[in-house]
């Protein structure tokens, strides 16, 4: 017997990726990682058949995403790392903040700062 399992559609030859099973009480189709062991009432396909899969009129189909899949970032991701690499190249200017106290007076508690980072004075002081 092979260590690898198969895919369950006939002909097809290929690594198994992905369990489908069924629960007719609620006609619906999942589709999900690969089970840890094969199961009789299960069956396991490949990515080509597993992307393909269609279920009849009136079932619906649960696609589980697996968790040990690397993920893609999404245009989100993308979107919010811009924006913060926009941000952190804005030059501060903590000087213009209506009191003209300098660059100090906007937050009594911070003693110098270095690029990014900040002394803080401590409260008891």
């Amino acid at each position: 017997m092979s260590p690898v399992r198969r895919c369950s559609r006939t002909a097809c030859g290929r690594p198994a990726v992905a369990t489908l099973t069924y629960v007719y009480a609620d006609s619906t189709a999942v589709l999900g990682p690969l089970a840890t062991y094969a199961e009789p009432h299960c069956y396991d396909l490949c990515a080509e058949h597993s992307e393909r899969l269609t279920a009849p009129r009136g079932w619906e189909v649960v696609r589980l995403a697996d968790p040990s899949a690397p993920t893609r970032p999404s245009g989100d991701d993308l979107e919010a790392l811009a924006n913060a690499v926009r941000e952190a190249a804005r030059p501060q200017d903590r000087g213009t903040d209506g009191r003209g106290g300098g660059p100090h007076a906007a937050d009594p508690m911070e003693v110098a700062r270095r690029g990014h980072l900040r002394v803080l004075r401590s409260p008891d002081s």
